[in-house]
């Protein structure tokens, strides 16, 4: 029985499913939060890059990791760990198991599927700026950006992710589950190593430094530590560019569905 002052409650079936944006969001939070409990994804995620904030801080300039580049070069270290390793490993895993072929028969699709993928990734990697940028700045990190940079980096940042989404994704979607944790791996420890997110271009031996600024880790890198240092690196958009479009069909290409 009703009152005036209460209204009635309607017990209307209303099937169907849920808005397209609210399907999004819920398996961008599902995906979120499944990699942030993966162990391995957090080593990489974020154990890793604020050790080398702290051991960058304690060598004070040795190993050439200095002071004004470190905090900036980890940024673009985090950008490359979440959006190309973690995403190769998760996805190619995914694919073994046949948990793209079953989402993708869901109501959420191929469309949304690869929407909720992207957003998670967004959502982490923004994590991971701010926690990462905390403890620059509270180990001493100052940084000076310019406004030419701030709209290098903000076109910049984005492009080096959907290269690096793009690249993981026409890997995991390939090679088998386990190649591709190897070969994720690996491609991770180069490019930390020699793909100029660590250290600058200016750093490696001139014969390579062309090599290094064509890559979209070294161009993230000089980005980065460009809007740190308050210069300007036009040059880089370029890059991302070409490798944006050329990932992008890459992973159209070959990226499979089914393992």
């Amino acid at each position: 029985m009703t009152t005036a002052s209460s209204p009635a409650i309607d017990f209307t079936p209303r099937p169907g499913a849920a808005p397209r944006s609210r399907q999004v969001l819920a398996h961008a939070l599902t995906e979120a939060t499944l990699l942030v409990r993966n162990g391995e994804q957090l080593l990489l995620a974020l154990v890793i890059p604020v050790g080398i904030l702290v051991a960058g801080r304690l060598l004070d300039g040795r190993l050439g990791l200095h002071e004004e580049n470190i905090a900036p070069s980890v940024f673009s270290l985090a950008v490359f760990s979440t959006c190309f390793t973690s995403l190769a490993i998760a996805t190619g895993f995914e694919r073994r198991y046949g948990v793209l072929e079953r989402l993708a028969a869901t109501p959420l699709g191929r469309g949304g599927l690869l929407a909720g993928k992207a957003l998670a990734i967004i959502l982490i990697a923004l994590g991971q700026l701010v926690v990462l940028a905390a403890v620059a700045l509270a180990l001493g990190w100052r940084p000076h950006p310019s406004a030419a940079q701030w709209l290098v980096a903000v076109l910049g940042v984005p492009l080096a992710m959907l290269t690096f989404a793009n690249l993981a994704l026409a890997m995991a979607g390939r090679l088998r589950a386990e190649a591709t944790l190897g070969l994720a791996n690996l491609v991770y420890l180069v490019g930390l190593a020699a793909g100029g997110i660590m250290w600058p271009v200016s750093a490696y031996p001139a014969s390579v430094r062309w090599l290094v600024r064509a890559l979209p880790t070294g161009a993230l890198g000089e980005v980065s530590r460009a809007w740190s240092a308050g210069g300007t690196t036009w040059w880089a958009l370029g890059v991302l560019v070409v490798w944006a479009v050329a990932s992008a069909l890459l992973a159209r290409k070959v990226f499979r569905w089914m393992s």
